[in-house]
């Protein structure tokens, strides 16, 4: 008896001595499934897109005007007549980004070179009264028009991950339309008319800014201000005694466009990590 109870007590031991050995055993688990890293955006890259806006023309324009007859000269400044209409093109471009250049964000500096080209309604007609000659009874018609003008200018930005604040300047290119009558009767009394007509290329310069925003890691919107000067634009009409008459304008614009871009940006590879 007492020798079944010492085997009985014996195989209890071993069996709870082995229970605890499995289960200080380590444990067989899979392991957490890798999740990579989303990748990193960068404006570095070439783009292309469309903008899409308004636009308005400012600069004075001058009257010059001389009458052999009665030997009286005129030369007046006036205002107005300043073109307005819709603005809009594309743009293709690219920009490099420094992300160790971080002094004022957290995502560097871009630079870049963008072209644009734009066609537009711009267009106005001025008509004024020639002052203090030919019998104060004529009177001048200038009508201005611009259709199409481009750009290459430079970009150098701030980035703040995705959002893109630049200041823009270089060249601009404009094909400007111009055209003055002129209509009166001279001090001898007899009715002359005068017309110029001109379309010639223009060239100036622009300077502006924008903001951009990414929303996925290939499309960008943005709005961006430009203001160009084309310069002087002189138009003049000569009569059979020697009378003369110059008409003169200063053509600058400002124009503020909404931008749509696609970026052929390829962000860099995540980290490799290993696997056990």
């Amino acid at each position: 008896m007492y020798r079944k109870f010492l085997l009985a007590s014996v195989g209890a031991i071993a069996l709870t001595g082995s229970a605890a050995f499995a289960a200080d055993l380590p444990s067989r688990a899979p392991p957490p499934v890798y999740l990579p890293p989303p990748p990193i955006f960068t404006w570095t890259g070439f783009y292309i897109g469309g903008q899409v806006g308004g636009a308005w023309g400012t600069g004075g324009s001058s009257f010059t005007a001389f009458d052999a007859v009665t030997g009286r000269f005129v030369d007046a400044s006036f205002g107005g007549g300043n073109p307005s209409g819709v603005i809009g093109g594309g743009h293709i471009g690219f920009d490099y980004q420094i992300p160790t250049w971080n002094w004022f964000s957290s995502s560097g500096v871009v630079i870049g070179v963008e072209g644009s080209v734009d066609g537009s309604s711009l267009s106005k007609t001025t008509t004024v009264t020639l002052p203090g000659i030919f019998l104060n009874n004529g009177f001048a018609t200038a009508r201005t028009s611009a259709d199409i003008q481009g750009s290459i200018r430079g970009r150098l930005g701030i980035a703040w991950d995705r959002v893109l604040v630049y200041a823009t300047g270089g060249v601009a290119f404009g094909g400007i339309n111009s055209d003055i009558q002129v209509n009166g009767v001279d001090a001898a009394g007899v009715p002359f008319f005068g017309q110029r007509n001109r379309s010639n290329d223009r060239t100036g310069w622009t300077v502006g800014g924008g903001i951009e925003y990414a929303l996925t890691p290939n499309w960008s919107v943005g709005a961006e201000y430009r203001f160009t000067d084309f310069g002087t634009i002189s138009r003049s009409a000569s009569l059979a005694d020697g009378s003369f008459i110059s008409l003169s304008r200063t053509l600058q614009e400002n124009q503020v466009q909404a931008r749509f871009t696609y970026l052929f940006n390829t962000p860099p590879p995540p980290p490799i990590v290993a696997k056990y």
